[in-house]
């Protein structure tokens, strides 16, 4: 299987190579963040549709998806570290191709690039956050990371303020992001630790069978994340609650997604994280529950806040772990099977979010998103029971 160093095992806290790590994630998240939104809005102002505006942005979590079974492969054939600096480059160079073409066709190819370029980044970098890791202190550590992730991507937006989103220095700030990325790993690339060839390797569709539950999270803590960001502002509308007042309701979902994810892994750590996942996901269902209830109150703040920590809490727990039970090829397929399920559940749930409440309305959402949640809890039981 694949091997890595001794600090792999936790024997001893490498805090600068940790640092250098997150600190090179916490940029590629900038990058992505601001990436988003600014070709929605740049698309919008040629007049293309939402829905093939829509269309255009499902390109890049395809590009994860067609993009995670080679990343052990490539891994082991040139080195972790040589494909994280290159596609760093890479991302950077498909970017600028994006800010010459503007063209939506074009667009299409290109966006579906930004995700096979970008994925085996965030995948390697997250495989040496874990890694590095030790066992007693991995629930903060993928705590930090996880708020750090969710940080970059809002900051993404903001970064719009200050440079608008016409011409290109939003684009330039991005390329930026991406090349600054891969300076930050290049600083510490030598510190980190190496994966190599060293007998049978686990690929990423062999894996799943030894994780189906974990992976199953995943699908739904991507698709209700990307569910909930789409079509709330519609659920809210139906209220009557206007857009000015939808936004403030995201970003307090967004702000406890960022403050929580600590405090879940120091709790991961004194529990488990199989158990805290367990708890994340029976609240995010009380949450489905309430929605309905409290959304024309002000208790609405303060529910959508624990909404957004439990149920984010659902990926950062199966991180955790995914640490605690696999190593060596394992973890590498692990994590790469986790971004390919990220991008099925990103793609899946929120058109089939939408299409229920197409057939009943507005409340189609707390009950779309509470059923998928409840035969993942459904599935969480069951599997004890067997095991």
């Amino acid at each position: 299987m694949i091997a890595t160093d001794s600090s792999t095992e936790g024997t001893r806290f490498d805090a600068a190579a940790i640092t250098g790590v997150i600190a090179t994630v916490s940029v590629f998240a900038i990058a992505q963040g601001l990436s988003y939104p600014l070709l929605s809005f740049i698309l919008q102002r040629q007049g293309v549709s939402p829905a093939m505006i829509g269309l255009s942005a499902a390109m890049t979590p395809i590009g994860f998806i067609v993009s995670s079974p080679p990343i052990p492969w490539l891994a082991n054939r040139f080195g972790a570290g040589r494909v994280a600096l290159t596609c760093s480059v890479l991302s950077a160079i498909v970017l600028a191709l994006i800010g010459w073409t503007q063209d939506v066709y074009l667009w299409f190819p290109l966006r579906f690039l930004v995700g096979v370029v970008t994925n085996p980044l965030y995948v390697l970098s997250e495989i040496w956050v874990i890694a590095l890791a030790p066992p007693a202190r991995r629930g903060r550590v993928m705590g930090i990371y996880s708020t750090i992730i969710s940080a970059g991507f809002a900051a993404g937006p903001l970064c719009l303020l200050a440079v608008g989103t016409e011409g290109w220095p939003p684009f330039l700030v991005g390329i930026g992001a991406f090349l600054f990325c891969g300076a930050l790993l290049a600083v510490v690339v030598r510190r980190l630790p190496r994966i190599n060839e060293a007998g049978d390797n686990v690929s990423v569709l062999g894996f799943m069978p030894l994780a189906w539950l974990l992976l199953s999270a995943v699908v739904v803590a991507a698709g209700f994340e990307q569910a909930v960001l789409a079509l709330l502002p519609v659920y809210g509308i139906h209220h009557g609650i206007p857009e000015a007042g939808m936004s403030a309701l995201l970003s307090v979902m967004i702000a406890g997604n960022i403050a929580m994810q600590v405090p879940l892994g120091l709790l991961a750590e004194k529990l488990t994280a199989r158990l805290v996942r367990f708890v994340c996901l029976l609240m995010t269902i009380l949450g489905c529950l309430l929605l309905p209830i409290l959304i024309e109150t002000p208790l609405i703040y303060p529910c959508l806040f624990v909404w957004g920590a439990v149920s984010y809490g659902i990926y950062t727990m199966s991180i955790i772990e995914l640490g605690e039970r696999f190593s060596g090829s394992a973890l590498v397929a692990g994590n790469a099977a986790f971004s390919l399920m990220w991008g099925v559940g990103g793609i899946v749930v929120p058109p089939l979010t939408g299409s229920v409440m197409d057939v009943i309305g507005a409340p189609g959402l707390p009950v779309a998103l509470g059923g998928i949640c409840a035969l993942l809890a459904v599935a969480t039981v069951f599997r004890r029971r067997v095991t």
